[in-house]
């Protein structure tokens, strides 16, 4: 295996979606570390293996099963072994915590629970690092899928710095626009977010909740006559940024599920990264990131409507405030979780794969 500071070849294998902004970042890493990169997307995941063979892949000095690919795992850990290559997992998410946890389909203690997690413990035993987005997400790896310590790594989730930059706060002055972006899920509380909207009326300010997903309908059924609470469809993903820079205060999570607790969300990299003001709930997943000791963010607890709704009270007093509290969320970025942290984040990754006996 070579040294980081000699940069080879990494196979990306798995059937993932190269435009998801996980895979990006990865990439954009990978990249600026002066690795070159190969994709692989296997036909049939659980025949990977085969196809590769056939197709005389060339060796590389790394292999990397991308975010959401579980399936992948087995195949890709076949091959791997037979050219004795490196094999890292980035999952991203545990499918068996999601399942349990978030989408209730089956109870941890019933027979497809126990399954689910037998299956998935395997998977992630195949991989020689595995790779965690927050030090909680590493922990739950660790006591809940059996992980080691000495294979787990962490990764941050990121914004891309191509595409979310700074940009010049708006003009501290009503009407205020409050925005939420995301994909309606439970762990992202948006019912906590109606309900403050319903519990703050004194400031001339605009509730948006920008996105679409699994609670949309029930979101607006709460939202039912409320004047000030508007709704946005999806926008493409380029011209995101553009409109976190026209708002004054950005929403993060607000739910109280365990996932909820382990994560930093998409959406709080990438309003930091555009210099929003940025109001979420406390997790376990900030620790040992820095962000937990300061005051800059606008930490509130889980599923606390009235803490949520005072705390943009609080801020909306004093517009003039916002701007530099903008700018200060922005250094804060940049200090604890941006492209720079990632990078040795990275770094450290490969020098622990270079390691390995």
């Amino acid at each position: 295996m070579l040294h980081p500071a000699s940069p080879g070849q990494v196979l990306i294998w798995g059937r993932s979606d190269t435009g998801y902004s996980r895979n990006r970042m990865v990439r954009q890493l990978f990249g600026n570390l002066g690795w070159q990169i190969t994709t692989f997307f296997p036909s049939v995941s659980q025949l990977g293996w085969v196809q590769a063979h056939w197709r005389a892949l060339k060796k590389p000095n790394l292999v990397w099963v991308p975010c959401f690919r579980q399936k992948d795992m087995a195949s890709a850990a076949v091959w791997a072994r037979k050219w004795r290559i490196p094999l890292v997992f980035d999952p991203l998410i545990s499918a068996y915590q999601k399942d349990v946890d978030e989408k209730k389909k089956f109870t941890s203690n019933g027979w497809r629970g126990k399954w689910s997690k037998r299956r998935e413990c395997r998977q992630f035993q195949q991989a020689d690092i595995v790779v965690a987005d927050t030090a909680a997400h590493a922990d739950f790896y660790q006591n809940a899928l059996g992980v080691t310590p000495t294979r787990l790594k962490v990764l941050y989730v990121g914004a891309e710095p191509d595409l979310f930059m700074y940009a010049r706060a708006p003009r501290p002055e009503p009407p205020y626009d409050i925005l939420f972006f995301g994909s309606f899920l439970p762990l992202q509380g948006v019912d906590t977010i109606i309900e403050a909207a319903k519990l703050l009326k004194r400031h001339d300010a605009r509730w948006t909740l920008l996105g679409h997903g699994d609670m949309h309908d029930r979101a607006r059924a709460l939202a039912a006559g409320c004047a000030h609470i508007h709704f946005e469809p999806w926008i493409d993903y380029p011209s995101l940024p553009r409109r976190i820079a026209r708002a004054h205060i950005l929403l993060g999570v607000f739910g109280d599920t365990p996932k909820a607790n382990m994560v930093i969300p998409n959406k709080v990299f990438q309003s930091m990264a555009v210099g929003r003001p940025l109001i979420t709930r406390m997790a376990d997943g900030y620790r040992n990131s820095g962000m937990d000791e300061t005051e800059v963010i606008g930490w509130v607890p889980a599923a606390d409507a009235h803490a949520l709704a005072a705390k943009i009270d609080q801020w909306l007093r004093v517009p003039d405030w916002l701007a530099e509290r903008g700018k200060q969320t922005r250094q804060l970025f940049d200090r604890c979780i941006g492209f720079e942290k990632m990078t040795d984040q990275m770094k450290d990754i490969l020098e622990t794969v270079h390691r390995l006996p």
